[in-house]
């Protein structure tokens, strides 16, 4: 499958770089943001997929995030993709933000006239490693994945729902239960339908109550002054409670500044300034799995 370098910069000694190729499974162009760090100039390195949230594209967390020093460090390959189908086509596909473009929800789609084109389930865990280990010095049987919001969202349905396939996980503000928050309900509901019992199979809340195993160490990072968080569109607590039932270790940090406040109204939020105060953190995280 042919690939088309878009950028290249120089960053810790090794190349933040954007490619574009043509998806069998989206039938689209796609982009996708890839930071090489030097070691691969000379061996095979794990791969850490990140996956970004509603409205983003692979631009938000490669120029937002400043996860690059770290991942030098430690030798990750990191891949940021878009965060839906672009350009498709499809009639009402770019009127809505959180429905359409840029709102892919890491599902596959089943209801018209979404189905041919928004698989990005699919795209993240078949299509996209393939496309990567074919092209750069990847070990293939080192991969990890996490992700902000409605990407965190994905990054806890890849690892749930593919037992051993991630060595770890981890999610900054993630939409938890969306079967019960109105994102969920609007994006389950027009890709696959009205029947509710086919959106569990993308709830992580759900499918951690069915996960065979507690082979799955997962941090979570929350800032306390998320406004989505107090709208109810993230729902933690819900998926805290089904780990808890099943004995699966999550590491849950509700995250606030120090400050003299009373009560204390200086969390952290929702947007990239929160992801970049606690990035290093999730970098040590799969580094402690992808280089065991």
């Amino acid at each position: 499958m042919a690939l088309k370098q878009v950028s290249s910069n120089k960053c810790f000694e090794g190349f933040q770089k954007v490619f574009e190729h043509d998806s069998a499974e989206l039938k689209c162009k796609m982009k996708f943001g890839i930071y090489l760090p030097p070691k691969a100039e000379t061996k095979k390195c794990p791969v850490l997929y990140w996956l970004s949230g509603l409205t983003c594209t692979e631009q938000n967390f490669i120029t937002k995030a400043g996860f690059h020093q770290a991942a030098a460090e430690h030798g990750l390959i990191v891949v940021a993709p878009d965060t839906s189908p672009r350009g498709c086509n499809i009639e009402g596909e770019d009127e809505s933000w959180d429905f359409g473009t840029g709102a892919g929800f890491y599902v596959d789609a089943t209801e018209d006239p979404w189905k041919t084109n928004y698989r990005m389930y699919s795209y993240i865990k078949d299509e996209l490693p393939k496309l990567i280990n074919a092209n750069f010095p990847t070990d293939p049987e080192r991969m990890s994945v996490f992700g902000h919001s409605m990407g965190g969202h994905g990054a806890l349905i890849l690892a749930l729902k593919n037992p051993g396939k991630y060595k770890s996980v981890s999610a900054f503000a993630p939409i938890c239960n969306p079967i019960q928050c109105q994102w969920g309900k609007k994006a389950l509901g027009g890709y696959l339908g009205s029947d509710v019992s086919k959106w569990e199979a993308y709830d992580a809340t759900q499918l951690v109550k069915s996960y065979p195993d507690s082979h799955l160490d997962i941090l979570i990072d929350q800032g306390k002054d998320d406004q989505f968080l107090s709208a109810g569109q993230l729902l933690p607590d819900n998926f805290i409670a089904a780990c808890t039932e099943r004995k699966i270790p999550v590491v849950f940090r509700l995250q606030q500044a120090s400050c003299f406040c009373n009560p204390c109204c200086c969390g952290y939020d929702h947007s990239y300034f929160f992801i970049a105060t606690f990035i290093n953190d999730h970098i040590k995280h799969h580094a402690k799995y992808l280089n065991a």
